[in-house]
C-alpha cells in the first residue's frame, strides 16, 4: 500500500510519500494553498490533485496519513477537532481511507533534520512542513511494522 501524508498547516501544507513494502517515507512537495481559502475547498481541490498525481486514480491504490496536532499530555486541543473534521472532508473527496497519526515534534524534528544543512533561513521554512510530513509517514509506517 502507497500513502500521502499530509502535515496540515494554516499557509502551507507538507505532502511525503511513502509505502508498507520498503516503509520508507519521504517528502514529496509543498501545497501552498491557505487552509481558509473558499471554506477549504481550494486545498480540498489540492489535496486531490496531489492524490492522483502521486497515488494514482484508483482510491483502493492509495490511503492517506493525516498528522493529528495532540496537546503533550494525550489531550486533543481546538486544531485536533479541526483537523479530524478536515480529514473527514479529505476522505469525501478524495473516496480514500485517511489515517490520523500523532504529529507531536514533527516540526522539531524537521527543523534539527535542517540544523546543520548550510540552508538558508528562507530554505528550511520552505522545506519543513514536507520534511515535518515524511517524519508523521516514517512514524505510521514505523507503527504499522510493529506487531
Amino acid at each position: 500500500m502507497r500513502y500521502l501524508a499530509i502535515d496540515l498547516g494554516d499557509k502551507r501544507t507538507g505532502l511525503a510519500l511513502g509505502d508498507a513494502i520498503t516503509r520508507i517515507a519521504g517528502p514529496v512537495g509543498m501545497l501552498d494553498v491557505p487552509i481558509d481559502r473558499a471554506g477549504g475547498g481550494a486545498l480540498l481541490d489540492a489535496i486531490d490533485a496531489a492524490c492522483r498525481e502521486h497515488l494514482g486514480d484508483d482510491p483502493s491504490r492509495g490511503e492517506i496519513v493525516l498528522g493529528l496536532p495532540l496537546n503533550m499530555d494525550d489531550s486533543e486541543g481546538p486544531r485536533a477537532k479541526l483537523v479530524r473534521a478536515f480529514a473527514d472532508r479529505v476522505s469525501g473527496r478524495t473516496g480514500r481511507a485517511v489515517h490520523l497519526h500523532d504529529e507531536r515534534r514533527s516540526s522539531v524534528r524537521a527543523d534539527e533534520r535542517m540544523a546543520r544543512t548550510g540552508l538558508t533561513r528562507g530554505q528550511k521554512k520552505a522545506r519543513r512542513d514536507a520534511i515535518a510530513a515524511a517524519g508523521i509517514l516514517q512514524d505510521f509506517l514505523d507503527a504499522l511494522a510493529t506487531p
